[in-house]
């Protein structure tokens, strides 16, 4: 997994690096407070929190919003919810898309307004998705998938942890 460097809801950075010094980590990406897929999701994971512990793993979510949103979101206290401006870390993955004009209007008539939430008008956003990194940054399982309504169950990120060992 390639390293990052991302502020937190309370501003600080947080590194890759930092997240694997006692286990392994569940990185995940998510559009933003405002999807509800991405609320459930790390509603789930704030839930399994203790299982995650038990195979030494933590949590972090990453998000294109500004601290503004990151810092209000009720799970910053439990993992850290990163902001990754501009979508530069999703970039890199591959993991970002442009919604196009059609889906920026009907964002836009539904009240969503990514530019404010975003601090930017590129309307990009990244494809949800979760990696399960070992200690030693290799990818022990990942879900992928443009379909942000679905997303990998808690049940998956477990086995991942047990078949490295965790």
């Amino acid at each position: 997994m390639p390293p990052f460097l991302l502020p937190d809801g309370n501003n600080r950075l947080v590194a890759l690096d930092d997240l694997l010094k006692e286990g392994p980590a569940i990185i995940s990406f998510n559009r933003g407070h405002w999807c509800e897929y991405c609320l459930i999701e790390l509603a789930a994971f704030r839930e399994a929190l203790n299982e995650f512990a038990r195979g030494g793993a933590k949590v972090a979510s990453i998000m294109p919003e500004t601290h503004n949103f990151t810092s209000q979101m009720d799970h910053h206290e439990a993992f850290p919810v990163l902001s990754d401006i501009d979508n530069g870390y999703a970039l890199n993955l591959g993991l970002a898309i442009w919604l196009g004009e059609e889906v920026r209007q009907l964002y836009l008539e539904h009240g969503l307004h990514l530019e404010k939430y975003n601090g930017n008008d590129t309307w990009f956003l990244p494809i949800p998705a979760t990696f399960v990194v070992g200690t030693d940054g290799r990818i022990i399982d990942r879900y992928v998938d443009p379909d942000f309504r679905n997303r990998m169950e808690i049940a998956e990120i477990l086995a991942a942890l047990e078949r490295r060992g965790a």
